[in-house]
């Protein structure tokens, strides 16, 4: 034990002088003859045993919601309904508020008639029509053309024979060199129309998609005007009263949601117990965790560490270590205190006694030990760690001796009692 440095026979001073008094103390009252009316001492004993025990470990802990989600709206607008109870249960898509849809459905409407308007406008620029103006008046031009070469070439035989006057001939060249301008300028109009109408096309085409984004972006603000649970868990109270404007960027949510299963819980460990583990080949506790829950109750469902944080905190050097533990019945909130029960270590052929055998004397532990001749001697003990009600003797008993669990208080030492077997507890009881 700590503090004691020395020791005789493998027991401290202390208990060595503890044992001369007691023996000086059962030899007086062994001289001494009990009344034959006197009825003996009812005890329970237990036959100490060796066993492998597992140690554990206490620490405090704290229940938390590991994805709690806080619920806000996505647009603007007035709530004109909420649908839920504060406090219930809620699953991942149920409708929770409604709010003023009237703006956003008229929203959704003028997007659509400006969508009608520009698929309109695409459809009257892809049929060309002013394309097919100007190709069908170079086409008109191109036969005036022919008809004025061919009235030239005619002429010109005419007039070198007398048959036809220069007159005729000089009207026939200028209206040949007129329809090769009006051509020309026709193949002009119908070159800047193509070029005009592709613009035009490729505009209209962006109106349309820029109003179907539009109409889009609509039709999802009417969608979020219903606000719907994001996951499942408990919801809390409603932040939000109806009427109330809510906006995407308001600093208070609506609400919200807690999951409850599994339920998340943190704990610290001081850095030499982290370092024990590394030890012993472990980044984290092995086994199951029990949770002691603030009445001193065992949760029932056992947890298992998940995950521990990246770095110890050099103001209390402790390391976190987060648990989950399931919580099907949703008893289990965030927010909750308790303990964490963690096996530390295993000790090999451990003599292990309830505490309730262990007497306090003075400075000093001991307990009643029976002999085959059924008298009680009190022996000095050194006591090591507890395992729940038990506790681990490191010296002062040996495997297939008998010590008094219960009746204590009736017995002296060098008395003779009348044993029973002592029954261990089942657990839960």
């Amino acid at each position: 034990m700590p503090g004691q440095t020395r020791q005789a026979d493998g027991l401290p001073y202390a208990a060595v002088a503890l044992l001369l008094v007691t023996v000086f103390l059962q030899g007086c009252t062994a001289s001494g003859e009990r009344p034959a009316s006197a009825p003996l001492p009812l005890v329970t004993v237990m036959e100490v045993q060796a066993r492998d025990v597992a140690i554990f470990s206490d620490f405090a802990a704290q229940t938390y919601a590991r994805n709690m989600v806080d619920v806000r709206s996505r647009v603007t607008g007035y709530v004109d309904r909420w649908l839920f109870q504060p406090g219930a249960e809620v699953a991942a898509g149920q409708v929770l508020y409604v709010l003023d849809l009237r703006p956003f459905q008229a929203s959704v409407e003028q997007a659509r008639g400006n969508l009608r308007q520009s698929e309109a406008d695409l459809d009257f620029a892809r049929k060309q029509v002013s394309l097919l103006q100007a190709q069908a008046s170079l086409a008109s031009a191109e036969a005036n053309l022919v008809k004025a070469q061919q009235d030239d070439e005619r002429l010109k035989p005419l007039v070198a024979a007398d048959a036809a006057s220069q007159q005729d001939l000089d009207a026939a060249v200028a209206a040949l060199r007129a329809a090769e301008e009006t051509v020309k300028a026709n193949k002009a109009t119908v070159e800047q129309t193509a070029l005009s109408t592709k613009t035009q096309i490729a505009s209209t085409e962006g109106r349309v998609g820029s109003n179907q984004g539009a109409l889009h972006t609509a039709e999802l603000n009417l969608e979020y005007g219903t606000i719907r649970a994001p996951i499942g868990g408990r919801i809390g109270d409603s932040l939000v009263p109806v009427g109330g404007l809510v906006t995407p960027t308001a600093a208070q949510p609506l609400t919200t949601i807690v999951p409850l299963d599994p339920m998340w819980v943190r704990f610290q460990v001081t850095e030499s117990e982290y370092i024990a583990w590394t030890k012993r080949g472990q980044q984290l506790p092995a086994g199951q965790l029990t949770l002691i829950l603030a009445d001193g109750s065992e949760f029932p469902a056992k947890g298992r560490v998940t995950d521990m944080l990246n770095q110890v905190d050099p103001k209390t050097g402790t390391l976190e270590l987060q648990a989950s533990f399931p919580n099907a019945r949703h008893t289990l909130l965030p927010g909750q205190f308790g303990r964490i029960r963690v096996q530390v270590d295993e000790r090999k052929d451990a003599i292990e006694i309830p505490q309730k055998a262990v007497q306090q004397v003075q400075s000093m532990q001991a307990v009643y030990t029976v002999g085959p001749d059924n008298k009680a001697l009190l022996r000095a003990i050194v006591t090591g760690n507890r395992s729940g009600e038990m506790w681990i003797v490191e010296q002062g008993l040996k495997t297939g001796e008998r010590i008094i669990v219960e009746g204590q208080l009736k017995v002296r030492p060098g008395a003779t009692v009348q044993p029973q077997p002592y029954r261990e507890p089942r657990p839960g009881n």
